[in-house]
């Protein structure tokens, strides 16, 4: 049976944006029942239905949704002997994070601090300091809105990428459910990011420790880590209305990678090629730092127009200081965008959902 609907709900303050219009329409969902029912509604009233989580990673217009918003509530956790463990979707994300570190079940550990709920991060393959939630997805469970069948997919189906999956792809498509990952019982932390490698070693020099690291300790120094760029939720955080880092890392083949890397030492941008931050990254591309970019394309740390601007703290992340409108920081989002590609040839991909704007209903 579908819950009570509501009309003409505000969505901003169910954004970390804080920002954007109304949903014409918003239910609250959960159960697998609910979500279904929701989806037949919509279709029946020929509407559109976008699924809400923590509203962590997502833009919504001014205009608001014209359409029925489905926000997931549905929560639970299971585990296993074998270090499996089944979230439900509006699981929320970094105390199941904590849950798993306590029960020294590792590959989770570096994702401590993201904002959200569990469905939502195989729809981005939520990643930070050196690991993605596809190294550890057993299955993904879905509601296919062709059919409105419930279905358990693969990792192999899920078609992950950097910051990509098939369900962010092609949005229209499933709704998730639920999401099970396979960790590892009493197994290491992963420790292969650069930034999280030289934290360790400060830390174990100046406790004058050579053992290796705990999950525990990783997820302390990781949520330390993200706190210092104001990537943890925090309300006293002027840098908290943000979605996280608004752009991906470009990834670029090597060889243009490297002719890049080789203008920018040119152009007096860097000194040596060996100060310009890139990575490996899958079939010998290299991955590029965002936020190096930005920066080098002259947007500080700190910079404001208006009442939206960059993060004192990390130039990935553009904030709404309060007051302000959708238009304003996806005008800003634009410029810095347009300012990389010009300076540098290298097109900046959003990596938050940016809702189609309503007309009025």
């Amino acid at each position: 049976m579908l819950p009570p609907i509501a009309a003409d709900v505000p969505l901003g303050p169910l954004t970390t944006l804080e920002l954007g219009g109304r949903a014409r329409f918003l239910v609250d969902a959960g159960d697998e029942s609910t979500v279904i029912a929701a989806l037949r509604w919509a279709a029946q009233r020929g509407l559109p239905a976008f699924v809400l989580g923590g509203g962590s990673n997502l833009v919504v217009p001014d205009s608001g949704y014209d359409g029925l918003c489905i926000r997931m509530t549905a929560r639970g956790l299971a585990f296993t002997s074998d270090g499996v463990v089944s979230a439900q979707a509006g699981e929320p994300w970094d105390p199941l994070v904590a849950e798993t570190v306590r029960r020294e079940l590792a590959g989770l550990e570096c994702l401590s601090g993201i904002p959200g709920l569990a469905g939502a991060t195989p729809i981005q393959n939520v990643g930070a300091y050196g690991q993605e939630v596809a190294e550890t997805i057993r299955s993904v469970r879905v509601v296919d809105r062709d059919t409105l069948a419930v279905v358990e997919l693969p990792p192999d189906a899920c078609g992950f990428g950097y910051r990509q999956s098939r369900f962010k792809r092609d949005p229209g498509r499933f709704v998730v459910l639920a999401v099970t990952f396979a960790l590892r019982p009493g197994g290491p932390p992963t420790v292969i990011y650069r930034e999280l490698q030289q934290a360790l070693a400060a830390a174990a020099a100046s406790a004058g420790a050579a053992r290796p690291a705990t999950l525990a300790e990783v997820r302390d120094l990781v949520l330390r880590l993200r706190r210092n760029k104001s990537m943890v939720m925090d309300p006293s955080d002027p840098n908290r209305r943000s979605v996280g880092s608004f752009f991906m890392n470009p990834i670029l083949p090597a060889d243009e990678a490297q002719r890049l890397i080789e203008r920018l030492v040119a152009g007096g941008k860097a000194v040596t090629a060996a100060d310009v931050p890139a990575f490996p990254a899958a079939g010998g591309a290299l991955k590029l730092s965002a936020a190096w970019l930005i920066e080098r394309a002259g947007f500080a740390r700190g910079f404001r127009s208006g009442a939206v601007g960059i993060s004192t703290r990390h130039a990935l992340a553009l904030v709404h200081h309060g007051g302000g409108t959708t238009a304003e920081l996806l005008a800003l989002a634009e410029q810095i965008r347009d300012s990389v590609a010009h300076q540098f040839g290298v097109e900046l991909t959003p990596e938050p959902v940016v809702l189609p704007a309503a007309r009025r209903w």
